[in-house]
């Protein structure tokens, strides 16, 4: 028996059943999960460390070099959110005194920003109006200027809906001698990528948007340049959680035994390897298609109520997301608009 009493009592709200209301995401995420994926998440626990479930991770890093287009060995899935695959790309490139550049057109190259300025980079911003995308020229002027080792920039910018174009950037920074980094959480899949042909350094996305699964794991992979930069480091990663060279090594990127590291969230796990099944039996340019399609209408359907939409150039619009991207589920949305504009006046939306 215990020696004290207990002080607190079991909640009530405990002692209920789960309640979890039914309802169509639309936003930029998280986004509906399909019934594969939800019978993915309902499947008996194996251990984080059983040959099945190396299987199950080796399956997962093929699912992420298609989606991103690319041969890179080091190519892997991190237990967190999309944000946390951020973390880790700035946590092994970046040391104390390095030059970063970032492109702030939102609230991602804000927070890349801040996390260059934690480590103690010697961070410099591009400061673009929300909506605004980055020139080739824009961007060789920074570099010529700052000569960084590293260039963040977002493909898919959520906050404001930009898409930035990637042709050609990768070739410009080596020609400085500095890596990309690009963000596609709130793109993948919806818009194309081609992490090796583009020249991408390193590429990280999230679970949750396109790819219709649970928030809390992120896809990330390396060049074999960006790799030399994380084994060549003079310092130590400052997370011990985010350290590449464990990672690798623990999702078999590196040919040695694999070690434990830490415990992975093995049914989320089960579940981005089913989305990335379903993105690879429809085909990356299907979907690509699929999302275009889709929100071209959306646009047409929204300029018909007399609306103006944010990004004016229709090629820089970041799309629809995920399984929810159907004409269908854009008709829904526009009633729901036609009675919010028969409610209120325009000036008052």
């Amino acid at each position: 028996m215990a020696s004290h009493q207990l002080l607190v009592t079991p909640p009530e709200a405990l002692l209920k059943p789960l309640s979890v209301p039914s309802r169509l995401l639309l936003g930029p995420g998280p986004s509906n999960l399909a019934p594969r994926v939800l019978a993915a998440g309902g499947l008996q626990m194996i251990g984080h460390m059983h040959k099945e479930m190396y299987q199950i991770m080796d399956e997962i890093k093929q699912g992420i070099q298609y989606v991103f287009q690319t041969r890179n060995r080091l190519t892997l899935a991190i237990s967190g959110s999309g944000h946390s695959a951020l973390e880790a790309a700035l946590f092994n490139l970046l040391e104390p005194g390095d030059s970063f550049l970032v492109g702030v057109n939102g609230i991602w190259g804000q927070r890349a920003a801040e996390i260059g300025e934690r480590i103690g980079a010697r961070t410099h911003q591009m400061i673009k109006d929300p909506g605004g995308h980055y020139t080739k020229q824009e961007v060789e002027e920074g570099l010529a200027q700052h000569k960084p080792v590293l260039l963040f920039l977002t493909q898919g910018e959520s906050s404001s809906g930009v898409l930035q174009p990637l042709d050609g950037y990768g070739e410009l920074c080596h020609r400085y001698q500095c890596l990309l980094l690009v963000d596609t959480v709130a793109s993948l899949g919806g818009a194309p990528i081609h992490m090796d042909q583009q020249g991408i350094d390193i590429l990280y996305s999230g679970s949750q948007k396109v790819l219709n699964a649970p928030p809390g794991t992120a896809l990330i992979s390396f060049s074999d340049k960006a790799k030399n930069k994380i084994y060549s480091r003079k310092t130590k990663p400052y997370s011990f959680y985010l350290d590449m060279k464990w990672l690798a090594n623990f999702w078999g990127c590196d040919d040695k035994p694999r070690m434990y590291h830490h415990t992975t969230p093995v049914i989320s796990l089960f579940s981005l390897r089913e989305s990335l099944a379903l993105i690879a039996e429809e085909g990356l340019e299907n979907s690509w298609r699929r999302h275009r399609d889709v929100t071209a209408y959306l646009h047409g359907r929204l300029q018909g109520l007399g609306l103006q939409l944010f990004v004016k150039d229709p090629v820089l619009r970041i799309g629809l997301l995920g399984c929810n991207a159907t004409r269908e589920n854009v008709d829904r949305v526009i009633e729901a608009l036609q009675e919010a504009l028969q409610r209120c006046p325009r000036n008052k939306l």
